[in-house]
């Protein structure tokens, strides 16, 4: 068939296997040139395991733990297989191509297609672990979803994109339609404020290192990291001050026990780390965030401090085994997000939020660059690639 990107509103329905493959191996060669420390006399992790390893960062961290640091990676996804007349997800594609990029370069490397929150991925992954790997010296957990199904009740909870006490108005764009207007969303009920934390806080990041720790899993001195992203003031009133920002709250008071927890059981940490704002397929879903990461890309870009997920995952994992000390903030977060946050950005980006409109987006916004990654993502875009070409969508080559 030839597959063509459908889209419909912040998703594409559609991915292409050629173009992932390519997708996941221009990461690669990101961390191989860039951030690659096989070779330098430091602590290193070995054996890791990625929650939510298959898009965006968490595909990142799993390149930048086997192609930067030869680690044997252990990963856990979620993705839509492929038929004979309909693609597989993004995310399955991403997977097959990694594992073959790491098998041929002699790397281990481990996946389980399961829903993360349920209590039997948990015991899936004990059990492979037990069976493949040393002790886990690094847990990294970059799961995003709308909703969660609590392994013990099987209640579903949903998460929701809205403010908190007072009805917000600000300006979005509409990508399919290219159109910059303003959006209006009411507060939370404090149900849907209870629930978007349960979806999207720190119980089942305890949870999983919880299970790891009761089965004597866990190295000393193991290191684990839930990502998140904080923002500054134009885009609080939709995420930082609203119900992902309550959520986020959870994930420190998450971090907080498990490092005491780590610490006392095996010297081990536990930290959030906060990363850029990139395109994603969860940062889509957002309101507000297309518009604002359309002009950071361009403000960035042109301050030549532009970065996107395997760089800012580069980053990180030096930030992790590279320095000597661990840099944190007040909060005890893990910082890869500071350049976004300079001065010079966010006012470069604030005004250009003040004049941007439907007719000046292409002048005054890298929009073209939003929605080139945005492709990307599902693999469209891509150079070299024959997209006329007649494929096979249950095979990857």
């Amino acid at each position: 068939m030839i597959i063509k990107p459908k889209t419909r509103g912040f998703i594409c329905t559609t991915a292409h296997p050629i173009g992932c493959k390519k997708h996941v191996a221009e990461q690669i060669e990101t961390i191989k040139s860039q951030y690659s420390h096989l070779e330098k006399d430091q602590d290193i992790p070995k054996n890791v395991l990625i929650i939510g390893c298959s898009t965006g960062y968490g595909l990142a961290s799993r390149i930048a733990a086997s192609f930067g640091y030869g680690a044997k990676t252990l990963g856990v996804m979620f993705e839509k297989e492929p038929t004979e007349k309909r693609t597989a997800s993004a995310g399955w594609y991403n997977n097959q191509a990694f594992e073959a990029f790491a098998k041929e370069s002699g790397y281990f490397v481990k996946t389980l297609n399961i829903d993360a929150f349920s209590q039997t991925a948990k015991e899936q992954v004990i059990e492979e672990a037990r069976s493949h790997l040393d002790k886990i010296d690094l847990v990294i957990y970059s799961l995003a979803s709308p909703r969660r199904k609590d392994p013990f009740s099987g209640v579903v909870y949903s998460s929701t994109l809205k403010p908190i006490q007072d009805t917000v108005t600000r300006k979005t764009l509409d990508t399919d339609k290219k159109v910059v207007h303003d959006v209006t969303l009411e507060p939370a009920s404090l149900d849907e404020i209870s629930q978007t934390i349960k979806v999207m806080g720190g119980e089942d990041w305890e949870l999983w290192i919880n299970a790891l720790l009761e089965a004597e899993l866990l190295s000393q001195n193991v290191k684990t990291t839930a990502y998140t992203y904080i923002g500054k003031e134009l885009t609080w009133p939709i995420y930082g001050k609203a119900t992902i920002g309550k959520a986020k709250e959870d994930l420190d008071r998450a971090a907080a026990a498990l490092n005491a927890r780590l610490k006392e059981k095996v010297n081990g940490q536990a930290h959030v780390s906060v990363l850029k704002a990139v395109v994603t397929q969860s940062s889509s879903a957002i309101p507000v965030m297309p518009l604002y990461i359309s002009l950071l890309f361009k403000v960035m870009k042109e301050q030549g401090s532009h970065e996107g997920c395997i760089e800012q995952a580069g980053k990180l994992f030096e930030h992790l085994y590279a320095n000597k000390t661990l840099s944190l903030d007040d909060s005890q977060r893990i910082r890869v997000d500071l350049p976004e946050l300079e001065d010079k950005v966010q006012n470069a980006v604030e005004q250009l939020w003040q004049e941007v409109n439907t007719e000046n987006l292409d002048e005054l916004s890298d929009f073209s660059g939003y929605q080139e990654e945005f492709f990307k993502l599902f693999g469209f875009g891509l150079k070299n690639v024959d997209y006329e070409q007649d494929v096979d969508p249950r095979v990857i080559d």
